[in-house]
């Protein structure tokens, strides 16, 4: 078994799915003084940045679901991707919120500021922008050194993924992120990216926007070579593929899981699920060759 099914349990598809439909289109954010002592993070893997950068003690508040590392689960909640406790915030007393940048809507970061809090908003949209999330964290709360060598840690493997896949042979992909009812992602999207990357190709890339409704037909039409999809606690979210004999991926048995915390969670840990990815492909082109 590729180290690609070696999976854990994820969060609920709902969840999951709302960290790929959100959007915003922010402005210039309220810069807090730094080093702040007292940080909210409203997304999982911004309290997982935190963590990496050394500044856990200053974290005094995060969402459902900031599960990784450990330790992150003790964090007080605030709400969750849908909703937050405006009041539980306030009795926080936080001096610095950070929020994501592409997953936390517009209209809450607004009401927070309205609120008087300092709101910075923390991202990008490619897989490089990890490594400038970490050290603007590090900047924020006084922790510069470690983000510093962690930001550095993850270009330098981003890097050495790029050499390894730059001259790979090109696979038409298709990446489910929801079975019912059935989304896939466009070129915008930071797993787009990472498919591009591992040498693949995303056969729905020039749909708009971040994520796209796709019908069972048209995913048949354009017959990818790989399909993956991210892996839950329950069946397989492939199943319903593989009555679909003609289609190139199942009948040469190109079907692969991945967890979809590392790829839906732009932090430290998101190179793990794009090696993922790569290693799906490339077993793809192995077995192809056999």
């Amino acid at each position: 078994m590729s180290r690609s099914r070696a999976l854990h349990p994820v969060a609920p598809v709902r969840t999951l799915f709302a960290a790929f439909l959100f959007v915003a289109t922010l402005g210039i954010p309220v810069i807090a003084d730094v080093p702040a002592r007292r940080v909210i993070t409203l997304a999982p893997h911004l309290a997982e940045m935190v963590f990496a950068t050394g500044a856990q003690a200053a974290l005094v508040g995060t969402v459902e679901y900031s599960d990784y590392p450990a330790a992150a689960r003790a964090i007080p909640r605030v709400g969750d991707a849908f909703r937050l406790d405006r009041e539980r915030i306030m009795s926080l007393r936080p001096d610095l919120v950070l929020a994501w940048d592409g997953g936390t809507p517009v209209a809450v970061i607004e009401q927070l500021r309205g609120d008087g809090h300092a709101v910075v908003v923390i991202g990008g949209d490619t897989l490089g922008s990890v490594a400038e999330a970490l050290e603007q964290i590090g900047r924020l709360t006084g922790s510069e050194t470690t983000a510093s060598l962690q930001a550095a840690r993850y270009r330098d493997e981003l890097a050495a993924l790029r050499e390894r896949y730059h001259s790979t042979a090109i696979l038409p992909t298709f990446f489910q992120i929801s079975e019912q009812p059935l989304y896939t992602v466009t070129g915008q999207q930071i797993i787009s990216q990472a498919i591009d990357l591992c040498g693949g190709r995303n056969v729905f890339a020039e749909l708009p926007g971040l994520v796209a409704q796709v019908s069972a037909e048209a995913v048949v039409a354009a017959d990818p070579r790989v399909m993956l999809a991210t892996a839950g606690a329950g069946d397989d979210p492939l199943a319903r593929w593989r009555r679909f004999q003609d289609m190139a991926a199942v009948s040469a048995g190109h079907l692969y899981l991945v967890d979809g915390d590392l790829v839906s969670r732009p932090g430290p840990r998101l190179l793990i699920g794009v090696s993922q990815i790569c290693e799906s492909l490339e077993a793809s082109r192995g077995r192809s060759d056999d």
